[in-house]
């Protein structure tokens, strides 16, 4: 169970691999460090763990990956602050996450 993110939240997003094959999938959910400039925006995640994400990665480099909700729970920026939901955040677009976070 995720600390991050609401249980109804988690619900909504699709199961991993769901996606694969959508050439634009959609964003669900972003997470970020307010203290730096680390933000993880999730596409998929596992049903059967509920840790397992699949999404676009922004940090030292921006790329599609895999991460673990459980290790993002333990990451702290620079001064300390833990990661958070960003509530204002709306679903969407890859292609338009990638085109914001140049």
């Amino acid at each position: 169970m995720s600390k991050l993110i609401p249980q109804t939240m988690l619900e909504a997003i699709p199961n991993l691999y769901d996606t694969e094959n959508v050439k634009d999938p959609i964003c669900h959910i972003k997470l970020f460090t307010p203290d730096s400039n680390w933000t993880w925006h999730i596409i998929e995640m596992s049903k059967d763990d509920k840790d397992t994400c699949f999404g676009y990665v922004i940090g030292h480099e921006s790329e599609l990956g895999y991460f673990n909700l459980s290790e993002i729970e333990k990451v702290r920026g620079g001064l300390g602050l833990a990661v958070e939901l960003d509530t204002n955040f709306k679903a969407t677009h890859l292609s338009e996450v990638k085109r914001g976070a140049k």
